[in-house]
């Protein structure tokens, strides 16, 4: 399949992309700060740069988009028609790479919750309802939508 813009449009449209401060990050971190929850942003002494780093609850928390980081399931997480090896590539090395943070992180007794941005779009405010229960809990890990499943 043919691109539909040429390839400069496409270029500046791809370097647009935000890994900081994404729309699902910002709505996150003001429920967060609204419950009185203080945290750090991208601190990069942690493995992966978390997106908030709780040292109180000695928790971190990515908020990982659908797409990039492959939600299975997830209806954002589509793969695009043109070069689907080179994007098949792409998504397995982010998710290898995912996974080596978490684990470096719960090795380094951190404990890591991932957010996933269709979870925010859905309730930003439920998200941050279970995010703070989790911190108060001490459990482990926590995983967004996998979460919900659990409790059910």
């Amino acid at each position: 399949m043919v691109d539909i813009v040429d390839s400069a449009t496409r270029s500046r449209m791809m370097a647009s992309i935000r890994g900081k401060d994404t729309k699902p990050e910002l709505l996150l971190r003001k429920a967060m700060h609204a419950q009185g929850f203080r945290f750090r942003l991208h601190d990069k002494c942690l493995p992966g740069s978390p997106d908030l780093v709780l040292p109180r609850y000695r928790a971190v928390v990515f908020v990982h988009g659908c797409f990039w980081h492959r939600h299975e399931g997830c209806r954002f997480a589509t793969t695009p028609a043109t070069r689907p090896d080179f994007w098949a590539d792409k998504f397995q090395a982010n998710v290898a790479r995912d996974r080596k943070h978490e684990a470096a992180l719960l090795a380094a007794n951190w404990r890591v919750a991932i957010i996933w941005e269709c979870d925010i779009k859905s309730s930003v405010e439920n998200m941050a309802d279970e995010l703070a229960s989790w911190l108060k809990t001490g459990q482990s890990t926590i995983m967004g939508s996998e979460a919900k499943k659990k409790s059910a």
